[in-house]
């Protein structure tokens, strides 16, 4: 019974390489240097799995910016404005992900969107008519040896061919993305080849799109392609994750691999679909170990459900986590200031290797001594939940009615009285929230944390950085500020602090996309809002000026999705705990004389269920989250949301029925693409199409971004615009942030003169 580690997080416990890799793009150190420290990670994590009982090490989950864009230079699949000469080298792939590195000439970035229902992001390759595929990057076969100098055996992970088209976009003439397949099919048996010349016994060919629905031709494209890469490869363990893909049983049953991994977490019940269908001598990798929480798993009821399979299946059962331990934490070693309560709880990438060995301990030798010291853990820490409810949050819930989710009037009576309120203009400007987070602010608030400055002069000096943020909006001339957020360190983590129910770590940071992590709250409790969190500072910002300054919320969905959820009650419930506690917050500053509230939801489409017959389930339940968390305001206060990196045809309806006053979403990269689903729809509400990249350091110029706005309005009516960057500026330094800012509202104003309203 083999132990199955589909992958783990590269940027190291203390994020050692989103520091490295900053540190290489700032030109603090070489290239050389980064990759040294590339290695030192990717060596200590395969000890890690080693120790913990794992006999093939993975190859391929290690990444300087994102593995699909790592898998795209294997594969030459390099846009021609990223390329310096024929040879592609690690700055190569930071001018895909970034639009610059320390060589070569800057360019716009590759679009970056969510890997299906995750928070990860990743940089989608871009296709052509005719493209050409050839062995281009070595890193794959570099890791290959350098596992085997450890003296370890190695399994490459490698996104299937498949998914890999399926995840691509093209670009010029429109084509049929298979008919590429026949010439990648051809440069991934050169791969496997490869592999198997290195010595490689089993390569993980990664297919998530088994776990969408998929039309007929994506369906039969995949008889044909393993055959063909079977006939001369190492054995292959065909891989899904993130949700059952048992609607493609037959599919699947017939293709010739010599292994299956199946995610046994989002599906357990295709268990029993795919156990009469396994070939003999096929391998079944069960994923029954989260991936994607931080919870410590119950390894006795697993043991029960398992017993039986291990006892038919013997070696062939290998046992695994449900997907790539990107999506954990690395290590709760580090966490020595949580409670012990909340600790014991808790399992991070490191120690879900070693509940894999426990769980193989129960399966093996179940009557033993470590047996029983492991149920009995498990047992208390059921008992532990079970006693930290919060009844009042749940009579609470218990007591909402239908006018809890509902507005007072219809859209175009609220927005006639927030146009007499607010007297914007046309093509109103505005920022989505956060301003640079400089090194002086990060200082102060770690000092603080650590006791060295004191409540009184932390709170004077991120006033003094507040009014600083207020008047360079108004030099810059927008029309609706923002505070800054100088006294949050993220837009989840923030809140969590501050809601009963939820803790945090110290350490506990996961990878978004290249050198950005985040530190998602731990929700092991029933929510609620002992206090309001924001009003002091928006209320502040407001007293400086007499434009409007937005309060600024990250809405209950997103917190859902951007935190770790308890598993022990459903997340409809979790989320409408989270909605009637923004919901008190929204209530407080409008209150307080706030005018314009802005509800942020950018991992909306994140939580769509991959499987469109289930869509509707959790739409209704996320719109009406949102609906609970902004509906309690008078008309003319004004309510936003903010989405991000998302495909919108597939939600718009679910979209406007959230009722959002005003809706701002990425667009740049796609060059106002996104707004077509707003347009087909004809959206009802005001919307913002980012013009602004915040994502490349890249400074945008005047024309550009007139450009794209009047490619919006070719779309959506005048009135309805806004025009804003694609998200907040918290990463951008100043000197990248008051030009682009500078020259957008030098659009806007050369817009307004193009497009005057007729009177």
């Amino acid at each position: 019974m083999q132990l199955n580690s589909l992958g783990f997080p590269r940027i190291g416990r203390r994020r050692e390489l989103k520091f490295a890799l900053e540190q290489y793009w700032r030109g603090e150190i070489s290239q050389q240097a980064l990759l040294e420290q590339g290695q030192r990670l990717r060596r200590q994590h395969w000890l890690w799995q080693a120790e913990a009982g794992v006999e093939q090490l993975p190859v391929g989950d290690f990444a300087f910016y994102d593995q699909v864009l790592t898998l795209a230079a294997t594969l030459n699949v390099i846009p021609e404005r990223h390329r310096d000469g024929d040879a592609i080298d690690l700055d190569t792939l930071f001018r895909v992900a970034r639009g610059r590195a320390p060589t070569g000439k800057s360019a716009a970035a590759a679009e970056m969107t969510k890997y299906f229902n995750t928070n990860y992001h990743y940089l989608v390759p871009e296709l052509h008519r005719g493209q050409q595929f050839a062995i281009a990057w070595e890193q794959l076969f570099d890791e290959v040896e350098e596992v085997k100098a450890l003296g370890y055996d190695p399994k490459p992970c490698l996104l299937g061919p498949l998914s890999f088209l399926y995840l691509s976009k093209t670009q010029g003439e429109p084509f049929d993305k298979l008919s590429l397949l026949p010439a990648l099919l051809r440069t991934y048996g050169e791969l496997l080849a490869r592999f198997k010349a290195q010595g490689v016994a089993w390569v993980q060919v990664e297919e998530p799109i088994l776990a969408v629905d998929l039309d007929k031709d994506w369906q039969q494209a995949f008889a044909p392609a393993y055959e063909a890469l079977s006939k001369a490869a190492p054995k292959l363990l065909l891989t899904s994750y993130y949700g059952s893909i048992a609607h493609h049983s037959a599919l699947v049953a017939a293709l010739p691999v010599a292994g299956l991994h199946l995610d046994l977490v989002s599906a357990p019940e295709q268990l029993d679909d795919f156990l009469p269908l396994l070939q003999s001598g096929q391998v079944l990798s069960a994923g029954v170990i989260n991936g994607r929480n931080v919870w410590a798993a119950d390894l006795d009821l697993l043991a029960e459900r398992l017993a039986p399979v291990a006892d038919a299946l013997g070696e062939r059962l290998w046992l695994g986590s449900s997907c790539s331990l990107l999506h954990s934490p690395v290590d709760l070693d580090v966490e020595t200031a949580l409670a012990p309560e909340l600790r014991q709880q808790l399992a991070f990438a490191k120690q879900k290797l070693h509940e894999l060995n426990e769980l193989q301990q129960l399966l093996q030798t179940p009557a033993s001594e470590p047996a029983r010291a492991i149920i009995e853990r498990c047992k208390a820490r059921r008992e532990a939940r079970r006693l930290a409810a919060d009844t009042a949050v749940a009579r609470r819930i218990a007591a909402l009615n239908q006018t809890d989710f509902e507005r007072d009037s219809a859209f175009v009576l609220r927005q006639q009285q927030q146009q007499a309120k607010l007297r914007l203009p046309l093509l109103p400007t505005t920022t989505i929230g956060s301003f640079p987070q400089t090194a002086a602010i990060r200082s102060l608030r770690n000092r603080w944390r650590k006791g060295e400055v004191a409540e009184a002069e932390y709170r004077h000096q991120l006033q003094q950085v507040t009014r600083d943020s207020i008047l360079r909006q108004l030099k810059l001339g927008l029309d609706v500020l923002v505070h800054g957020e100088a006294e949050r360190n993220d837009m989840v983590e923030y809140f969590g602090e501050q809601l009963a129910g939820v803790g945090f770590t110290k350490n506990g940071w996961v990878q978004s996309y290249g050198s950005r992590c985040v530190k998602p709250p731990l929700i092991y409790g029933d929510v609620s809002r002992p206090r309001p969190m924001t009003v002091e500072w928006a209320e502040f910002a407001q007293s400086l000026t007499d434009k409007p300054v937005k309060g600024m919320l990250t809405g209950p969905v997103t917190l859902l999705h951007w935190s770790f959820a308890r598993e022990d009650i459903s997340r409809e419930t979790i989320c409408t705990q989270l909605a009637l506690a923004i919901r008190d917050e929204v209530a407080d500053l409008e209150a307080a004389g706030i005018g314009i509230i802005q509800i942020d939801e950018p991992a909306f489409r994140e939580g769509l269920p991959l499987r469109r017959d289930q869509w509707q389930h959790y739409l209704d339940w996320a719109v009406a989250s949102f609906k609970l968390s902004a509906a309690c305001v008078r008309d003319e206060t004004q309510i936003h949301t903010h989405m991000c990196y998302s495909e919108f045809n597939d939600t718009i309806a679910a979209i406007a029925a959230m009722d959002a006053d005003v809706i701002t979403i990425e667009t740049s990269r796609s060059a106002m693409e996104l707004l077509g689903a707003f347009e087909a729809f004809d959206y009802p509400n005001e919307i913002g199409p980012g013009v602004y990249d915040i994502h490349s350091p890249n400074i945008p110029d005047v024309a550009a971004m007139v450009a794209l706005m009047e490619r919006a309005a070719q779309r959506i009516p005048l009135r309805q615009l806004w025009i804003n960057p694609d998200c907040g500026l918290k990463t951008r330094s100043w000197d990248e942030v008051e030009p682009a800012l500078r020259n957008m509202v030098a659009a806007g104003r050369e817009l307004r003169r193009r497009c005057p309203l007729p009177a």
